[in-house]
């Protein structure tokens, strides 16, 4: 009798042990599957970063981007062509630092996601076809930044989830009510392993919790984009770039100013996000400091140097529910602050519809000529101040 009922016990025992490990596994399994793909991406890292593109050094740069002005080799443009530009959602809180690919982008949305913490919303396109191009850390959409990428023609829409209470904020309801869930948008939640992993070890002896970790890559995201037949056409089957409204690119010769430096806040008290920019006349840039400290790129180990800082300025309201979003008003027109080769301008900012690009005229209408290159903006509310 008793050896009888030890075998009992003992068939419990397994079958209970089998069940927790199915359980475990079905429940746990993005945990096992992180740690793995940390082991992948170290090895990954060592050539992720490698050039893709065999470009002639000696090759002309005549090929102006569409999205930059900046000017590329011919091989560089047959590959962005090939293509629509990313829009990705890129964190910006202290646990998220240094962020991976800012440099890389052609344009970077800046503001407040919720409770003073400032979020990127980054344009990836023709800076990104020489190399494959790290990003991190992704997070979750936000209604504001979909009218941004709207401006660029059904863009890869490339987040983490998002914000989803009812009303106005509710940017996962609007990306299915503009269709881009079947057209051009790229959520984690419903795309996962290889093109999103956790990278625990982003930063080497830097904990953050899980949601600070989640990491991608430029071409990770285009692979994603070709599989669904999402390239370089509209949902309507014409080049994207028929329907995407150019910003005006100024030609050399330029003068170089006096403005030396600029900071501004996004909200009193929040210095970890006050931002301000130093010229550097030799390359002709503004660098960036954030929260008092040289914002790096983690892939580059470098500063972040943009050609044009455009601050604008708008109805800034919130928080306006129990998760502290942002709203913005990101339709109609306003004033905004232009700071390129040392100089600043006073100028508009304008945009007529959701789906219409941003513009930037001076007082009498006509476009304000950017400088080539990375284009930072920075949107700040009305009663802001900018310091130069």
């Amino acid at each position: 009798m008793k050896k009888k009922h030890l075998i009992i016990v003992l068939a419990l025992y397994l079958i209970s042990t089998g069940v927790s490990y199915a359980a475990s596994s079905r429940f746990l399994g993005n945990s096992q599957v992180d740690n793995s793909s940390n082991n992948q991406l170290d090895l990954d890292r060592e050539t992720s970063l490698g050039l893709l593109l065999n470009i002639d050094p000696s090759a002309p740069r005549d090929q102006e981007c569409p999205i930059s002005g900046k000017m590329y080799t011919l091989v560089e443009r047959e590959a962005w062509e090939k293509r629509r530009p990313l829009f990705v959602m890129i964190e910006n809180s202290p646990d998220a630092r240094p962020q991976s690919g800012l440099s890389n982008a052609d344009v970077v949305f800046e503001a407040i996601a919720e409770g003073g913490v400032t979020r990127f919303g980054a344009v990836f396109y023709c800076d990104a076809q020489r190399q494959d191009v790290i990003i991190a850390p992704v997070r979750s959409a936000r209604t504001y930044f979909l009218d941004w990428a709207s401006g660029f023609n059904f863009p890869m829409y490339v987040h983490v989830g998002g914000a989803n209470l009812p009303g106005p904020t509710d940017a996962l309801g609007q990306i299915r009510q503009y269709g881009w869930n079947l057209q051009n948008d790229i959520d984690q939640f419903s795309v996962g392993y290889p093109t999103f992993v956790r990278n625990n070890n982003r930063i080497p002896g830097k904990q953050v919790a899980t949601e600070h970790t989640v990491e991608s890559s430029t071409e990770r995201l285009w692979e994603v984009a070709q599989k669904r037949d999402w390239v370089n056409t509209d949902p309507e089957g014409n080049e994207w770039s028929d329907g995407y409204t150019e910003w005006t690119f100024e030609d050399a010769p330029f003068e170089k100013g006096t403005v030396t430096n600029l900071s501004y806040n996004f909200w009193s008290g929040y210095s970890q996000y006050a931002v301000s920019w130093e010229y550097d006349a030799e390359k002709d840039g503004f660098v960036r400091t954030m929260g008092g400290e040289i914002h790096l790129d983690h892939n580059t180990e470098k500063p972040i140097v943009a050609a044009n800082i455009i601050v604008i300025k708008t109805v800034e309201k919130g928080p306006v529910n129990e998760l502290k979003h942002m709203m913005y008003t990101t339709i109609g027109t306003g004033k905004a602050l232009l700071f390129k080769h040392g100089n600043v301008e006073e100028i508009n900012w304008s945009k007529q519809t959701r789906t219409s690009q941003i513009l930037f005229t001076d007082n009498r209408g006509n476009p304000v000529p950017l400088a080539r290159g990375l284009t930072w903006i920075s949107v700040v509310g009305l009663g802001n101040e900018v310091t130069y």
